[in-house]
């Protein structure tokens, strides 16, 4: 018997001693568990699933170049890919992937509420049905996938399932869930929960900012030219350099709050953004009264956060649109 491998002084060798001893094929029949586990090859990403389940016709059809004009362009109702939509041009596995992929993009907590938006807008028609597509292939670094259809346009990274932020490009969101024109309470809107939180910041600013922040003036053009079209100059409302470093902080963290129904790393993604670029100090913070504030009760239902590298518009009158657009 080998003296080496007698049971007192196995307890006592080394990985690297009994692998010298035996030599590594002897030591690995001998001892199974000294083999090193074997890391499982890595999962494409729900998307990249997608791309690749994609036949030749369908990769024809709803594969586009990185430079698509399209790949910048949002509006409250449109569908990227007009003729190929997830009802008719998918298989049901395919139409499967779509919907993790559209989950996958929203906060657990969310989900539910973020597909009902979906099929409330369908409006009961099934041409309403969304469209999905790509921009660029799995060999290019900057590959997204995009959602679109009635009050949603969803993007992503689609290398990876983990949130990067929305890819530099402007997403929308909206709904109107009892009426098409709501009343100042919005009732059943998956969205008016943002309404309320951007309140709660303006509550807390004191009576001269608030009186600066009400600004009367039309808010921005809704078309798609001009709806995420980014000012230089003649920025409406209250300036976050007018803030004070503990309001610069609510309004990140209001900021914050608004975005919770997206995916956490998204979230997060974007903030880094917005505090790697010191973007707090060039907001202009601005409300619009009048029509635009329902039931005259000074809780705004539309607003702006925007700077000469941001836009987020809030338009709660007749119901709610929401424009977030924010380059890398």
């Amino acid at each position: 018997m080998n003296t080496l491998l007698a049971p007192l002084d196995r307890k006592l060798l080394s990985r690297r001693e009994i692998l010298r001893a035996l030599g590594t094929t002897a030591a690995f029949t001998a001892f199974p568990s000294l083999r090193a586990a074997t890391p499982p090859a890595a999962k494409d990403s729900l998307p990249t699933q997608f791309y690749k389940s994609l036949t030749e016709e369908q990769h024809s059809k709803i594969v586009l170049p990185l430079d698509h004009p399209q790949r910048g362009y949002v509006s409250n109702w449109w569908y990227i890919c007009p003729e190929q939509r997830l009802h008719t041009f998918y298989t049901k596995d395919q139409q499967d992937l779509v919907r993790q992929i559209f989950d996958s993009l929203h906060h657990p907590d969310h989900r539910e509420k973020m597909n009902w938006q979906v099929q409330k807008d369908l409006m009961g028609k099934i041409k309403n049905t969304p469209s999905v597509g790509f921009f660029g292939t799995p060999a290019d670094s900057d590959f997204e996938f995009i959602y679109t259809g009635h009050h949603v346009t969803r993007r992503c990274h689609a290398h990876t399932d983990q949130g990067l932020g929305f890819g530099g490009r402007p997403i929308f969101y909206g709904n109107f869930a009892k009426a098409f024109n709501e009343t100042q309470y919005h009732e059943g809107n998956p969205f008016w929960y943002q309404g309320l939180v951007f309140n709660e910041f303006v509550q807390a600013l004191d009576g001269k900012q608030q009186e600066k922040i009400l600004v009367g003036r039309e808010p921005r053009d809704e078309s798609p030219a001009k709806v995420i079209e980014k000012r230089k100059t003649d920025l409406p409302g209250l300036s976050g350099a007018e803030l004070s470093q503990d309001q610069q902080d609510k309004l990140l963290e209001t900021m914050r709050r608004m975005l919770v129904c997206f995916r956490p790393d998204d979230v997060a993604a974007t903030l880094k953004t917005i505090q790697d670029k010191n973007l707090i100090p060039s907001l202009f913070i601005s409300c619009y009264g009048g029509k635009y504030d329902i039931a005259s009760d000074k809780v705004w239902d539309t607003w702006q956060i925007e700077s000469p590298d941001f836009v987020w518009y809030f338009r709660g009158y007749p119901h709610i649109h929401g424009y977030f657009h924010l380059p890398v």
